[in-house]
């Protein structure tokens, strides 16, 4: 098929390479333009811009699509079908048409649970016993369109970047599959009963908050990881904790509880397995108490 990729971040590349490899002609690559990144702020091309270029795929940064111009040159590119990943831009209606087979997006959760720009993490936070990639018809509304299929997989004590990535892969196979029998996918309308929104991370949820029962703590973490990461002050000094396990001591939210760094939650305790100082790497809970002691009965805000 003559496709039209839209995606920007790692989670879009499995999808991007996935079809190339597949022997589908990649007809242009849309995706955000170059950002400021790194210390010296100079402009960096998104994850799907490089994959494109290394493949010698023409590619469009459009900071919008809502011009009559700019929906008229993607018309011009004659597209079977547009595959969507994670493109961070409004298609409008126009968009939505112009390939003969429409838009279809990788979506990472089960529809119609979790619509919205935070699936993953808000999957996690909530305690999902499991989530997985849907592959739908996109229309104006959002992620409302018809469903195409649908992979689930376990979440288990994954981390928002583990799980990232583990959905990238499958919903690039899933995407494949889709197109290798597009005519005949059955698309089934999403039940809206059954529908819940997950909206951006704000960082101002990121502050750990130690009156909250272990389990749920855990799942804070593991939500937040690794961006924008979950934080609590420690003598003063930010510290995100990247993963934790529940332990069954108690004591006062909040309370350090031994030298391995347990600490006290509303109910039970958790204990730190990996984190990051600022300006820090990430590092186990073993070698961060070697460089930066934490006491027994230090109370953390």
């Amino acid at each position: 098929m003559r496709i039209i990729f839209m995606g920007t971040p790692d989670f879009a590349v499995p999808a991007l390479t996935a079809l190339h490899e597949a022997g589908h002609e990649i007809a242009c690559v849309y995706t955000q333009p170059p950002r400021p990144a790194g210390r010296g702020k100079k402009l960096q091309p998104s994850p799907v811009h490089k994959t494109a270029e290394a493949l010698g795929v023409e590619v469009r940064t459009p900071t919008s699509l809502k011009s009559a111009e700019e929906q008229a040159r993607f018309a011009a590119l004659g597209a079977d079908v547009a595959v969507v990943a994670a493109y961070g831009l409004i298609l409008p209606q126009a968009i939505l048409d112009a390939p003969h087979h429409g838009c279809l997006n990788i979506h990472a959760s089960i529809l119609p649970r979790w619509r919205g720009a935070a699936p993953i993490h808000r999957s996690i936070m909530a305690g999902n016993e499991q989530t997985g990639v849907t592959i739908m018809q996109m229309e104006a509304g959002l992620d409302t369109g018809p469903m195409l299929a649908t992979l689930r997989t376990p979440i288990n004590d994954k981390t928002t970047g583990e799980l990232t990535e583990e959905l990238a892969e499958l919903g690039a196979g899933l995407m494949v599959e889709v197109l290798n029998d597009l005519p005949a996918c059955e698309a089934v309308p999403q039940d809206e009963t059954q529908a819940t929104y997950a909206p951006k991370i704000d960082k101002a949820e990121a502050r750990i908050d130690w009156t909250r029962n272990a389990a749920d703590v855990v799942r804070h973490i593991h939500g937040l990881a690794p961006f924008p990461g979950a934080w609590c002050e420690i003598d003063g000094e930010r510290v995100k904790l990247l993963r934790a396990e529940a332990r069954e001591d108690s004591g006062a939210p909040g309370t350090v509880l031994d030298t391995e760094m347990s600490i006290a939650c509303g109910t039970g305790a958790i204990r730190p397995l990996r984190l990051q100082r600022a300006g820090k790497p990430a590092m186990d809970r073993a070698e961060f108490l070697r460089g930066r002691p934490v006491t027994a009965g230090t109370v953390l805000p």
